[in-house]
């Protein structure tokens, strides 16, 4: 298959921007458009990365101030409590399992012949 078939063959899918510069792309030349573009997705995935981070230490957090409260005897009702120990406990190996493909990934790149 030769660039002038796979670019037709992407633009049949309706996909203008990679029909647009699908040639330059294909050759290793990248635009500046196309280096703002990637530059953006990392941005956004980084962003996302910590934001999910955030959202697991504060579940984390509101397991261990549930725990206290029950510890306490602040609170009677201890569905609060496991709702709460779940949350943390689902986030966490969410997050663990992320770092492991991530660092998976990078692993493979690291050993990737240059």
């Amino acid at each position: 298959m030769d660039y002038t078939s796979a670019i037709n063959s992407i633009s049949s899918l309706g996909l203008e921007r990679a029909a647009g510069t699908g040639l330059n792309t294909l050759t290793g030349a990248l635009t500046k458009e196309d280096n703002k573009v990637e530059g953006t997705m990392f941005d956004a995935f980084l962003n996302s990365a910590i934001d999910n981070l955030k959202t697991t230490n504060s579940y984390l957090s509101e397991s261990e101030n549930e725990k206290i409260r029950f510890a306490l005897g602040e609170t009677e009702n201890a569905h609060d409590l496991a709702i709460a120990m779940q949350k943390a406990s689902d986030a966490l190996q969410y997050t663990v399992a992320f770092r492991d493909k991530l660092l998976e990934a990078y692993n493979q790149l690291m050993q990737m012949q240059i």
